[in-house]
């Protein structure tokens, strides 16, 4: 009994401490296991999702190109990326206070929260990771490597960052609402894959031969892990544990089963049977879908997105290849840039308070007055990342070559740009 006493007395003693530092030990624990979470997403879970979704010549090359994206992101954010996305009052970038993170130590609080800043950076960095990484599904099986490696760090440099500070960072749009990166991540990379897909061109064969996934398996279990992942993602931005993380956490799961099960009784109704293709892309448009709303929407808004992100992103799939013909092989604009909007949108009027099927996060607009704004973040941000991304393809193939060859194509990226196999069956 004496001992459990004093086991109580010096926790207390040290949570007294903590919050009289401004250090909250309960903030940090959740946002350090969001962090983990986030990074959880791609490394393991898109890696996975986008190696299963394409052909088993090219699962290598998939594979290595998230990987890589992540090591290449974490450091140009430790040198410049946080700075310019972080610090300083600029529109489009912040200031070079914090390159090399000068000036943030182990004792150092993040601005305007209860946790390590240090934290902060690497919860930030994960986000960094993520976006350009889903961008590889768009030209899956005919970029290389080398450009690859190029065109995503000046992507970005030049996309991501001014997306990040315009918005989170105290820019130009920081009156649009975008909970966990509706805009910042997912209009971004859905914008820019449409454009590398348009500019590097179809695969060869694309419409008329079939390309199905190589491993179905594989595809689900990354998609599981994203749905996991998800949870850090969005709960995360809380940045504290509190009941906004928590309503928040349950609002991504619903609409993550809602747009699952919309998507595949399109498909079932449309096709005859459900597949599990079907289902898993459904949970990733949900999920997507959800994320700027996450922080202000209540439950029965969470199944109206859910709902519109089965429905909307379903056709969205379909009009893309099938009527434009855009070979976006892994359907990341249908899938992320038009699920982003859609949640940015809906917003407006499902996250204000008292507001239609309710809110969750407290805040309160006018719906229609916040609707024009978030429609401006939707027109800034698709423009700057189309215009942006274009100009980068276009200097970048001047310089190097952007695809490979007819004939590397055929023999698959696995082999010509790393010379290894996904299986070797002996």
């Amino acid at each position: 009994m004496i001992k459990k006493t004093l086991f109580i007395s010096i926790l207390s003693l040290l949570s007294i401490n903590g919050y009289a530092e401004g250090l909250d030990s309960g903030d940090t624990a959740w946002i350090l296991t969001s962090t983990a979470l986030v990074l959880f997403m791609t490394l393991p879970g898109l890696s996975l999702f986008y190696a299963g979704l394409v052909r088993s010549k090219n699962a290598i090359s998939v594979l290595i190109q998230c990987f890589a994206i992540a090591c290449i992101v974490s450091i140009a954010w430790v040198v410049y990326g946080y700075s310019l996305a972080f610090t300083g009052d600029g529109a489009f970038f912040g200031s070079t206070s914090a390159f090399f993170l000068t000036g943030i130590g182990r004792d150092t609080l993040a601005p305007g929260t209860t946790m390590p800043h240090s934290l902060f950076v690497i919860f930030q960095m994960t986000f960094a990771i993520i976006t350009p990484a889903l961008v590889v599904g768009a030209f899956a099986e005919r970029m290389k490597f080398g450009a690859m490696c190029i065109f995503s760090l000046l992507w970005f440099t030049v996309v991501y960052i001014p997306a990040c500070h315009m918005i989170w960072g105290g820019g130009y749009l920081a009156d649009v609402k975008d909970f966990a990166g509706g805009l910042v991540v997912h209009l971004t990379c859905g914008v820019g894959a449409l454009v590398t897909a348009i500019v590097l061109g179809p695969r060869k064969g694309f419409p008329s031969t079939a390309m199905p996934p190589h491993n179905r398996t594989m595809v689900v279990t990354g998609a599981a892990m994203l749905w996991v992942g998800w949870f850090g993602f969005n709960a995360g931005s809380s940045w504290a544990a509190d009941g906004l993380a928590g309503m928040a956490m349950l609002v991504t799961h619903i609409s993550a089963a809602t747009g699952a099960l919309t998507w595949m009784l399109i498909e079932w109704i449309k096709g005859g049977k459900p597949t599990v293709i079907g289902i898993a892309t459904g949970m990733v448009a949900g999920l997507a879908t959800i994320t700027p709303a996450a922080g202000s929407v209540g439950p029965e808004g969470a199944l109206l997105i859910g709902l519109m992100a089965g429905v909307i992103c379903f056709y969205a799939t379909q009009a893309v290849k099938g009527v434009f013909g855009i070979d976006d092989s892994l359907d990341v604009f249908p899938v992320h840039g038009i699920g982003g909007m859609i949640g940015i949108i809906m917003v407006s009027f499902v996250g204000v308070q008292g507001g239609f099927l309710g809110s969750s996060a407290g805040e309160s607009w006018v719906p229609m007055e916040q609707f024009v704004v978030q429609l401006k973040g939707i027109a800034v941000i698709g423009l700057w990342t189309a215009v942006a991304s274009w100009v980068i393809l276009k200097v970048l193939g001047l310089v190097m070559p952007l695809r490979v060859s007819e004939e590397e194509e055929y023999e698959g990226l696995d082999v010509v740009e790393h010379e290894e196999r996904s299986y070797d069956l002996v």
